[in-house]
């Protein structure tokens, strides 16, 4: 009850600065909190796998915020965009490659000290300091790239409602019916009934935004994508869900961190995120459901 009641309170006050950030301050604010947040993240996901080498924890922290920031250019040349990402990304590969084999040159000399193995970056450990330097800050920064556009401020809400109608509806309607638990080992609360729920009350979300939009704005809705946005929406954010419980069950822990009193790090706050924004943001071009 204790925890439940500070979720809320927390909720009450981060969620208006949320908003705010998404709607009110210029793009920029949104960059500079969505790098924040994917450094946070670099740290956590770094930390869960028990990477203990601190060069590998500086080099992903920092490749995950510059990563977040060149999608402020998008709007100046998707070309620089994509310049600056690869060349973060084979910064830092050379550089996790320079430690691993340095890790595993490193051996017991006379007279030296034997580093701790803990402390040396094995190989089958770049993929994750990947994920956490590269992988995470360019789904998440699908957030930036949905607030550069036109009517920016409305394109960047179709994630935010997907991931929060999904879990809202999961959450609910496995409480209320739930019985099959088809991942218990993974995600033990999680159940086959709340996410059918998940995937109607996500959908729902998507056309009661598109009636709203109808009747605030000038713009045109296309209904039967947005349909397609909720089912698409919802089924990716449960599965980004479920990938992130699979690491903290893999790594043996309840929470990334305890950023956000009462709702864990930043992975526990923005696993659906990570997954729903760049699914929107491909489905706005591809199959677009608002007509400026």
């Amino acid at each position: 009850m204790v925890i439940i009641k500070t979720r809320i309170i927390v909720s009450a006050i981060l969620l208006p600065v949320f908003f705010a950030v998404l709607f009110i301050f210029p793009i920029i604010i949104l960059t500079l909190v969505i790098s924040a947040i994917c450094a946070i993240a670099a740290y956590e996901l770094i930390n869960a796998v028990k990477i203990e080498n601190k060069r590998v924890l500086v080099y992903s922290i920092i490749a995950a915020a510059l990563t977040s920031f060149t999608a402020i250019y998008i709007n100046y040349s998707l070309l620089l965009v994509i310049t600056l990402i690869f060349t973060i990304f084979f910064i830092l590969i050379s550089l996790l490659i320079i430690e691993a084999v340095l890790s595993l040159n490193s051996k017991k000399n006379a007279g030296e000290e034997t580093p701790s193995s803990d402390k040396k970056l094995k190989f089958r450990q770049i993929p994750v300091a990947l994920a956490a330097g590269m992988l995470i800050p360019i789904m998440l920064s699908s957030l930036i790239f949905l607030r550069s556009l036109t009517y920016g401020h409305l394109f960047v809400l179709l994630p935010i409602i997907s991931a929060f109608m999904t879990d809202s509806g999961a959450y609910f309607t496995g409480v209320a019916i739930g019985r099959k638990k088809p991942f218990p080992n993974i995600s033990p609360n999680k159940t086959v009934e709340g996410y059918v729920g998940g995937v109607i009350t996500g959908t729902i979300g998507m056309l009661l935004y598109g009636i709203i939009l109808t009747y605030t704005t000038p713009l045109n809705i296309m209904f039967p994508a947005l349909i397609v946005y909720g089912i698409v929406g919802a089924i990716v954010t449960g599965a980004g869900d479920l990938v992130f419980s699979l690491i903290k069950r893999k790594c043996g822990i309840k929470d990334y961190g305890n950023l956000i009193p009462g709702h864990g790090g930043a992975l526990d706050r923005f696993d659906s995120m990570t997954f729903a924004a760049p699914t929107m943001f491909l489905l706005v071009l591809i199959i677009p459901a608002i007509i400026v």
